[in-house]
């Protein structure tokens, strides 16, 4: 896994003020944290740190704060509208550690006709070295046919990388959609059991006032 060199600058100034205007000046308030050290608030350039995002689980070199950190991005804050990036908590790892993050599930291949894919889960949480986390993991559906279903525990990790997801949860299913006829007779059906169901309750209705009256 690749490392990308981010240099950071040490932030003085607090509070959302403060941030706005870091961030006018293109850049993203951060905090450095892990192995026992004091958090460190940094400034990171916004257009270099973007880029590195792009990359599930990047492993970023902070470069400017006393000495090289290698870092790993666990929290990231965007604009809920424009999705830029507001706020990243960094943890600070080292070489042959172990940690726990989650890495995307990708499909490959196709299902037999008329079969349709339902992709439950779209990334998984599994354990690696800080420095050989795997970008992502795929599973093949060539050939599958409708009622078959895949779960965590049929994935195939990388050596060295152990899953943490439950092995059971349910990674994607293959069903068959119902046809036209099928949908209007499943409609059907619910609107007579809505009206027997109305004209039972008006019948109740009509017993307890005739009962009222007595």
């Amino acid at each position: 896994m690749s490392e990308v060199r981010i240099a950071a600058e040490p932030r003085t100034e607090f509070g959302k003020g403060a941030a706005r205007r870091v961030r006018r000046a293109g850049k993203v308030p951060a905090v450095l944290y892990g192995h026992g050290t004091e958090p460190r608030h940094l400034n990171l350039p916004g257009h270099e740190l973007m880029l590195a995002l792009k990359t599930p689980n990047v492993l970023m070199r902070i470069d400017g704060v006393g000495k090289d950190n290698l870092a790993l991005p666990k929290s990231v804050q965007r604009d809920a509208i424009k999705g830029f990036v507001e706020h990243v908590d960094l943890l600070v790892v080292a070489k042959g550690e172990k940690v726990e993050v989650e890495i995307p599930v990708t499909v490959t291949g196709e299902v037999q006709t008329p079969g349709v894919l339902n992709q439950e889960l779209v990334a998984v949480a599994v354990e690696a070295e800080a420095t050989h986390i795997p970008e992502g993991v795929e599973i093949d559906v060539e050939g599958l046919e409708s009622g078959e279903i895949r779960t965590a525990g049929d994935l195939k990790l990388p050596a060295g990388t152990t899953l943490v997801t439950d092995a059971e949860t349910t990674v994607l299913t293959v069903y068959t959609p119902q046809t036209e006829d099928e949908l209007a007779e499943e409609e059907a059906a619910e609107e007579e059991a809505a009206a027997e169901g109305e004209a039972a309750s008006e019948g109740e209705a009509e017993g307890e006032k005739a009962e009222a009256a007595e």
